[in-house]
């Protein structure tokens, strides 16, 4: 089966200026013209733009993704090559997901200390008395951990229900 770019756009949910720019920066190698010079879209040619997608969405540059898809067209002596660029690419993405894991992580302690300041009606209950005056408890962050290790559910540990 064919598929126009308008076709193509609709099923995958991507702007027809999308598609029109890959193939003008080399990204659409694969794509084949009807008699009219229009673009036509093979069935195969959707799981190419699957993978362009994701590569884009992993934040690899234009120029590496047209790589990879120079690699692909080369066809099978560059297995280990597409291979090894996309273990490359899972590292990094490793550590996007582990930095963003540790942001979400903060974020839920945060949650954690102003439902719990919501709920007594006063940041008070984390906060001591030093010599320079009020801070917040040293020990907080060892508090909060505490509750979460026993927690089953981070949403009941994080929501704050305002009955206002």
């Amino acid at each position: 089966m064919r598929y126009s770019i308008g076709q193509v756009a609709e099923k995958l949910n991507l702007p027809t200026s999308t598609l029109r720019f890959y193939d003008k920066k080399g990204l659409l190698p694969f794509v084949d013209r009807d008699e009219a010079g229009r673009r036509s879209f093979k069935e195969n040619d959707l799981n190419f733009l699957e993978v362009i997608e994701c590569m884009k969405k992993c934040g690899m540059s234009i120029s590496e993704i047209r790589h990879f898809i120079d690699l692909c067209m080369a066809g099978d002596v560059t297995l280990d090559a597409r291979y090894d660029l996309l273990a490359k690419e899972e590292a990094t993405v490793m550590k996007q997901i582990a930095e963003l894991q540790e942001q979400l992580d903060f974020l839920h302690y945060k949650m954690w200390y102003f439902k719990t300041a919501l709920e007594a009606g006063t940041e008070e209950i984390h906060m001591v008395d030093t010599d320079e005056g009020e801070r917040v408890a040293p020990d907080i962050q060892e508090q909060y951990q505490e509750v979460l290790a026993k927690c089953h559910d981070i949403k009941e540990l994080i929501d704050y229900q305002n009955n206002n």
